[in-house]
């Protein structure tokens, strides 16, 4: 048979679309297998991280259907962002028409790798039916109490009217007009993720073993639970004036209040109240005003990036223990969105501390001291264990017992309460872009904010808008935003934000799990939530360690306590695949190493990208483009085509029936590798994913095929190597198992042979003081004596005039003979 890789994959593509082989069976009592890889952005063409990411899930669905398990592998587009108004403008495009097309194209890429996707299960979240019932849960979640509404910091660009992801701000200008981008406080809806902040610190337990550690810790890190001690500094007089009163103290969370007695100075973040009081009301010199806002107009990511920078408030705070007073300053390390945007410092003991202690000569106090005892002259902070120094009645105390005495001695005294805080904030979900699922709620000026009626949604965006990048066309809208209030019926206007684009991915797993027939009755049903969820095997990239499954884990308990699921965390494992590179750097046209995997599926065929892809490297790990191992993968594939005439149509009849003990050596060694690769494919798909391994068994099988001449065992290798490589290669294998078997292998389990496994001899390495000098070998069932028998008298040469001192015998490995000198 001749390898013709567009005529067959032409063939089955058609054939599995026609007779709908993918689609999931609505028999809820079978067992099941939900598989599912990360859904991708509509960007216009596919690369080689989606081919790597599909063709993993991929390979999973089709051995789990073979296996008889009623399979879900859907796929969808996550079309919704602010590429699609970038093309808009650069194109002179509508968004939908670009993202649409788009996905056209891009479905046809995918189909042309033969990916066994449901069809019928396809939806983009730009769909106005998804959009519908998004903005049910959204406005469920704000009658819960789950979504607000409230004032805060910004990136706005007054050239063009909008305000800026943090993605569109390079080097503090707006990314498209190159202005200095400022930070402006405007209102915005938040979801309240960090109600849920415990549970979903709590549940990670739950997946170790099943995600990789990597992205459980770099989650808990995220969340970032923290126990510690708040208290408030209290205003000096003298400074309680300067502030016209307006101010009495302001709180501050430490993880550390072993330093308690080594503050030397507080900091405020640069949008804390007291320090926007005194800009407004101009109560330091212009130069540090100025100097205050230009530091406010940088965002918080770019500070973390920037040298530590402060400014005196010329105002005081009184220490809570020795009353001592305290300078307060304004600093640029100091974030609003944690601990209260205000922070007591111990230079001493806390490296950032030091570095803004010493840039601006400010008191450094130790109050901790290690082995090496009092640093006369600090070159860096302490941040080791030890006794506490000159802390009052504490002094002698080890530091790590200190933190409870003192938490204890604040709590009793009223100065202060022990206090949980996670680094995890509240989500904020507003986006003042038009390409997005528009937030369903009504600004009344009778009823205040009022969410739409459940009958009136979807509110779909109007599509007569033109994208200029300057303000939000929804704003901007003549009639769009203008409504009737659904509370009161007076006129109102509509929300001009739409929603982040996480949502719509948070939530899209419940939706397919969810049977079509039912999309335009319910966003998610229950009796199919209950069959399908959880996500039984998770594929995507490392990226989307933390937001997107952070995200994904809440709004499924969400929705859980909602009601519109019994699921409570989504995905039960999950493999997160390496980048794929050329030339040692992550493929990008900007460095013009980018291949196209449209030209390896027209040059070689489908099947050659997807081994090459899955044999290049384990799937977790990176993987380097390597032009001769596709070249590689191609000619094995042709070769296995080739030898396929060796089974003949006799052999199929009888192989069944072979009698292993008949067999000679060549046979038996044949039928081993088949087996070990059969037993290779069970392992990797349930537990070590490690495809590179399966294929290069299924490899060495075929080489010991090759060594043999018996027909019954050709068609015996043929049954089981196109029954497992088939999640790899299905077109050939679909081909080449319709021909042989008539498709009898896809059907059946099949079963491994010990037999195959009974070996009538051994090969054992000897080994004279550790150097191996020979192979023997032996029967299976030989004596320790035995063995040590022939392996002297293979190895006599090299014993000669030599007193063995030690016999050692590793059962089906080695003997290592010791001699003297």
């Amino acid at each position: 048979m001749e390898y013709n890789p567009k005529e067959i994959e032409a063939k089955w593509q058609n054939y599995w679309n026609e007779n709908g082989s993918f689609e999931p069976l609505n028999d809820l009592k079978k067992e099941k297998k939900y598989i599912l890889s990360m859904f991708p952005y509509p960007s216009g063409r596919i690369h080689m991280g989606h081919v790597r990411n599909y063709c993993l899930g991929d390979a999973f669905a089709r051995y789990f259907r073979k296996a008889d398990f009623n399979v879900l592998h859907p796929i969808g587009w996550d079309s919704f962002g602010m590429p699609a108004e970038n093309a808009a403008i650069k194109h002179k495009l509508h968004p939908k028409k670009w993202t649409y097309e788009n996905i056209d194209y891009m479905r046809d890429e995918l189909k042309a790798l033969g990916l066994s996707f449901s069809t019928k299960r396809e939806f983009a979240t730009s769909d106005e039916l998804y959009t519908r019932w998004e903005q049910e849960f959204i406005i469920k979640m704000y009658e819960a109490g789950l979504l607000y509404r409230k004032s805060t910091i910004v990136n706005w660009c007054e050239p063009c009217h909008t305000v800026l992801a943090n993605e569109q701000v390079e080097e503090g200008c707006c990314w498209r007009c190159d202005t200095p981008v400022e930070q402006k406080e405007m209102p915005g809806y938040y979801i309240a993720i960090t109600k849920y902040a415990q549970e979903l610190l709590d549940d990670l337990k739950t997946l170790e073993g099943q995600w990789p550690s990597q992205v459980l810790t770099m989650q808990e890190n995220w969340i970032g639970r923290s126990e510690g001690l708040e208290f408030s500094f209290e205003l000096s007089k003298e400074s309680r004036y300067k502030l016209d009163k307006q101010f009495a103290s302001y709180k501050v969370f430490t993880t550390r209040p072993d330093t308690i007695y080594g503050v030397s100075y507080s900091a405020l973040a640069p949008e804390h109240p007291i320090v926007k009081y005194i800009v407004e009301h101009k109560l330091l010199p212009d130069s540090k005003i100025e100097a205050i806002k230009a530091m406010q107009k940088v965002s918080e990511r770019d500070r973390a990036t920037m040298p530590k920078e402060g400014i005196s408030l010329e105002i005081d705070v009184i220490h809570p223990l020795t009353a001592k007073k305290i300078p307060v300053w304004v600093a640029n390390f100091v974030l609003s969105s944690y601990g209260g945007g205000a922070v007591m410092a111990v230079p001493a003991h806390d490296q950032r501390d030091f570095e803004f202690a010493r840039e601006y000569n400010l008191p450094i106090k130790q109050v901790i001291v290690g082995p090496d005892g009092i640093i006369e002259k600090m070159s860096e902070a302490y941040t080791g264990e030890g006794e506490l120094i000159d802390s009052e009645s504490f002094t002698g105390h080890k530091n790590t017992k200190a933190k409870k005495s003192i938490m204890y001695h604040f709590e009793q005294n009223s100065l202060g309460t022990k206090q949980i805080n996670f680094k995890l904030r509240d989500w904020g979900v507003s986006r003042q872009r038009y390409w997005g699922a528009p937030i369903p709620f009504v600004h009344c000026d009778s009823c205040g904010l009022v969410p739409e009626k459940t009958e009136n949604l979807p509110i779909a965006l109007p599509e007569d808008v033109e994208i200029t990048g300057e303000g939000n066309p929804l704003d901007n809208h003549p009639t769009w935003k203008k409504c009737k209030c659904p509370k009161c019926g007076k006129d109102a206007i509509r929300e001009t934000d739409t929603l982040d684009t996480f949502v719509q991915s948070s939530w899209y797993f419940l939706r397919y799990a969810t049977n079509p027939q039912k999309w335009t009755k319910e966003g998610i049903s229950k009796p199919d939530s209950d069959y399908w969820m959880d996500v039984d095997q998770y594929i995507g990239g490392i990226e989307h360690a933390i937001l997107h499954l952070l995200y994904a884990r809440f709004f499924t308990k969400v929705l859980n306590d909602l009601g519109y699921t019994n699921s409570r965390e989504p995905f039960k494992r999950l493999l997160t695949q390496g980048m794929v590179l050329k030339d040692g750097a992550k493929m990008s046209k900007s460095k013009g190493n980018v291949v196209d995997p449209d030209l390896i599926v027209e040059k070689y065929g489908a099947d050659t990208a997807r081994m090459f892809i899955l044999f290049a490297a384990p799937p977790t790990k990176e993987l380097e483009w390597n032009d001769s191992a596709v070249d590689g993968a191609f000619r094995f594939i042709k070769r296995f085509t080739d030898r396929s005439s060796n089974v003949t149509e006799d052999a199929v009849k009888n192989f069944k029936e072979i009698d292993h003990k008949t067999l000679n050596k060549e046979e038996k060694e044949a039928r081993r590798k088949v087996y070990e690769a059969l037993q290779k494919s069970n392992d990797v798909f349930n537990k070590t994913y490690a495809f590179n391994t399966l294929i290069a068994a299924s490899m060495e099988a075929m080489n010991a095929l090759q060594s043999q001449e018996n027909e019954l065992v050709w068609a015996e290798g043929y049954y089981i190597l196109t029954n497992i490589l088939e999640p790899i290669i299905p077109h050939l294998c679909w081909e080449l198992s319709d021909k042989l078997f008539n498709k009898e292998n896809f059907n059946n389990k099949i079963e491994i042979k010990d037999e195959v496994f009974e070996q009538d001899s051994i090969i054992l390495a000897v080994t004279i003081n550790g150097k191996k000098r020979c192979e023997i070998e032996v029967s299976p069932n030989a004596s320790k004596d035995e063995i040590l028998s022939i392996a002297k008298e293979h190895s006599a040469k090299w014993l000669e005039g030599n007193e063995i001192i030690k016999e050692i015998v590793v059962p089906n490995k080695l003997v290592n003979l010791v001699i003297k000198g």
